[in-house]
């Protein structure tokens, strides 16, 4: 049981750790984008809309489908979604110097409308009886994990059952940690995200570095949606079924204190505690709703604790929210 448990909790935890990387790189650079959950939901429609075209071009030989172009082409299409929606947000913040906190709520509300525009649409093309978009076939891609897994006992399950995507995303959680930490990029943006105005004086470019961080972070976070769609809801698309994840990134970015690599534990812990409500009852326990406020109260006694102890690597970057006036330098 307890096999099952960590494994089945890992999976809801990928597409949280997306998200919570992706917003921990637009965030260095000052930039607070609550607009996350949005652009998880585009990056989900869009793979979504690449793997239905394609397998819209397979006709009925969907046996003789290319798995490479399975996969890159969802991918591609995914990443394309959450980039546009990471230029808007970046076209509005840093040229335009809109209010952070409306135009990220606004991003949310586009891209959650865009994604039910999209689902609804590719729904009426499929003549489906349900509200849905099936793509099981591309969906099998995704999932695919190592074939000798389950010889290896609860190793194999626990660490190496998962699809690829899953590994994916540590890796990039550890990239995006050396990048950040070891390189001349990584301290410009910090720079940028802690003083722009010192960063710019001293020749860095600013919009650059938002801009670059903002894309970059939304072509992350976007890769969340698509794994859930692929990977854990087994490629079904449902308008609205997305729930409350990419809200529940950008309070893992608070629990990760702003780190790639801590946001890797916190993922996996956050996915336990949405997990946990459904072995309750295996465990004679009735099934409470205030178990799935458990990652947020989690979230809240971390806060509390980092706000307490006021070291500055606990802190958000300082200039996070604030847009940059150049001319008042």
């Amino acid at each position: 049981m307890i096999t099952a448990f960590i494994q089945s909790s890992i999976p809801l935890g990928v597409p949280l750790l997306f998200g919570s990387v992706g917003e921990i790189v637009t965030e260095k650079s000052g930039h607070l984008n609550l607009g996350i959950p949005g652009i998880m939901y585009a990056g989900g429609i869009g793979g979504v809309i690449g793997a239905f075209l394609y397998e819209q071009a397979c006709g009925n030989q969907l046996a003789n489908m290319n798995p490479f172009l399975a996969v890159i082409i969802p991918l591609l299409v995914s990443i394309l979604f959450s980039v546009l929606m990471g230029l808007l947000y970046s076209f509005l913040t840093v040229t335009l110097r809109a209010n952070q906190n409306v135009t990220g709520l606004a991003i949310t509300t586009f891209g959650i409308g865009l994604g039910n525009f999209f689902g609804g649409s590719l729904v009426k093309l499929t003549n489906s009886e349900l509200p849905s978009v099936i793509l099981t076939k591309t969906s099998g891609f995704f999932r695919a994990s190592l074939p000798f897994a389950d010889d290896l006992g609860w190793f194999g399950r626990i660490f190496l059952s998962h699809d690829f995507l899953t590994y994916v995303s540590i890796l990039i959680a550890i990239v995006v940690s050396l990048i950040l930490n070891r390189t001349r990029i990584g301290l410009n943006l910090r720079s940028v995200g802690e003083s722009p105005a010192t960063a710019d004086a001293a020749g860095i470019n600013v919009t650059r570095y938002k801009y670059m961080a903002t894309c970059l972070g939304s072509a992350i976070a976007g890769l969340g949606g698509l794994q859930y769609v692929m990977a854990y809801a087994n490629g079904v698309w449902s308008n609205d079924a997305f729930g409350d994840r990419g809200w529940m990134a950008i309070a893992l970015v608070i629990f990760a204190i702003w780190k790639p690599l801590l946001a890797i534990a916190g993922s996996f812990l956050f996915g336990a505690l949405c997990n946990i409500n459904n072995y309750l009852p295996g465990l004679g326990i009735e099934t409470k709703e205030l178990f799935k406020m458990l990652p947020y109260i989690v979230t809240v006694v971390v806060l509390i604790i980092t706000s307490m102890r006021k070291k500055r690597e606990y802190q958000p970057p300082q200039s996070l929210g604030l847009a940059y006036f150049r001319e008042e330098r």
